[in-house]
C-alpha cells in the first residue's frame, strides 16, 4: 500500500518532469500492489465512455491505475468522462492526469482539485538558473557530483532542451567516474562547445578579439545564427554590470538575489575585472547596435557581429 490518493494532477508544460512524475507514481502504486493493471489513455485518441469502461471493477477483481495522458488537447467527450469518473470516485483505482496547461480541460481540472487530488507540478525551467539546478541535480540523484565549469560547458555544448541535457548527463555518468569536470563535458562535446556563442563572448568580453573573431567565424561555420551570437554578447555584459552593482556576497547569495546561477556570478565578477561603467556602457550601446543590424535592420548581419567584438574587446582593453 501507499499514502498516495486516488487522484494525481501532474500540471505543466515541461513533457520530460511530467513523464518522470507519472512514471514514479506509477512505481510507487505498483510497489504498493505489484498485481495492479495500468492503463494508458492518450487524448488523440480518445472515445467517448473509455474511460468509465476502464474505470469499472473487473469481474476478476484486481484494482487498476489509469493515466490519462494530454488531458489540454482532449475534446468535450474525455473531458466530461474525467468529470464523471472523478465525481462517482474509483474503486480502489487511481486515476493520474497530465495536463500541460491552458483553459482547454479547465472543468476537469477543477474537478479534481476540488475532488482533493494530490497535484504535482511540472513547471517550464527558463532560466540559466533552473537548468544549471537541473543538471547538477541529474548527477545528484545518481550519487555522482559535477563540477560547475562542467555544468556550464553542457548547458552551452547541448542547449537547453530538458531532454537533450538529461541524456546527455546521462552519457556521462555510464562513461566516467568520480566528479564530471569541464575536460570530460570537451572530450564528448567539444565541437559542439566551440561552436557556441558562449566560447565567443567570453573572449570578445575578456578583450582577446583575435581568438573571438576566430570562434565566430567557427560558430557561423557550423551554422549558428548570428541572432543568438549577439543575444549571448548583451546577456554576458547585463551580468557583467549586474554583478558589479551588486555589492559583496557570496556567489551563491548573490544568485538568488539576481536570478542567476553561482557559476553565472563567479564569470561575471572575473568577467568585470578590467572594466568600467563608461566603457561598459559603449560596449552595451555596440551590441544594441548589432542587434538591431542581424534583426533585419542591416545589410550584412556577420559584419555586424564582427564590428560589435571588435568594439567590445577595445573597450575593454582600454
Amino acid at each position: 500500500m501507499t499514502d498516495l490518493p486516488p487522484l494525481v494532477l501532474i500540471a505543466g508544460p515541461e513533457q520530460l518532469l511530467a513523464e518522470r512524475a507519472a512514471a514514479s507514481t506509477i512505481d510507487m502504486l505498483l510497489a504498493g500492489d505489484p498485481g495492479a493493471e495500468v492503463v494508458r489513455i492518450d487524448a488523440a485518441t480518445y472515445e467517448s465512455g473509455e474511460l468509465q469502461l476502464h474505470a469499472s471493477p473487473s469481474l476478476f477483481g484486481g484494482t487498476k491505475v489509469l493515466l490519462v495522458r494530454d488531458l489540454d488537447e482532449a475534446r468535450e467527450d474525455l473531458v466530461s468522462d474525467v468529470v464523471t469518473v472523478v465525481s462517482g470516485g474509483l474503486d480502489g483505482g487511481t486515476l493520474i492526469v497530465q495536463h500541460k496547461g491552458g483553459v482547454r480541460g479547465k472543468k476537469a481540472l477543477d474537478a479534481l482539485k476540488k475532488a482533493g487530488a494530490r497535484v504535482i507540478d511540472a513547471p517550464a525551467l527558463k532560466s540559466d538558473r533552473d537548468k544549471s539546478a537541473f543538471v547538477t541535480n541529474e548527477f545528484r540523484r545518481q550519487g555522482r557530483s559535477v563540477a560547475p565549469d562542467a555544468v556550464r560547458a553542457l548547458l552551452e555544448a547541448v542547449g537547453k532542451d530538458l531532454r537533450e541535457l538529461a541524456s546527455a548527463c546521462q552519457q556521462l555518468i555510464d562513461d566516467t567516474t568520480g566528479t564530471v569536470t569541464a575536460e570530460y563535458v570537451e572530450r564528448y562535446h567539444g565541437g559542439k562547445v566551440d561552436a557556441t556563442g558562449f566560447r565567443v563572448a567570453d573572449a570578445a568580453v575578456g578583450g582577446n578579439a583575435p581568438e573571438a573573431l576566430r570562434l565566430l567565424r567557427h560558430a557561423l561555420a557550423s551554422g549558428v545564427d548570428p541572432v543568438p551570437i549577439v543575444a549571448v554578447l548583451a546577456s554576458q555584459l547585463r551580468q557583467v554590470a549586474r554583478v558589479a552593482t551588486a555589492g559583496r556576497g557570496s556567489s551563491a547569495a548573490l544568485a538568488k538575489e539576481l536570478g542567476m546561477a553561482p557559476w553565472q556570478v563567479d564569470r561575471a565578477r572575473r568577467d568585470a575585472q578590467g572594466w568600467d561603467g563608461d566603457r561598459l556602457g559603449r560596449a552595451i550601446q555596440a551590441v544594441a547596435a548589432a542587434d538591431f543590424d542581424v534583426k533585419g535592420g542591416g545589410r550584412d548581419p556577420v559584419y555586424a557581429v564582427e564590428r560589435a567584438i571588435l568594439t567590445i574587446a577595445g573597450e575593454r582593453q582600454g
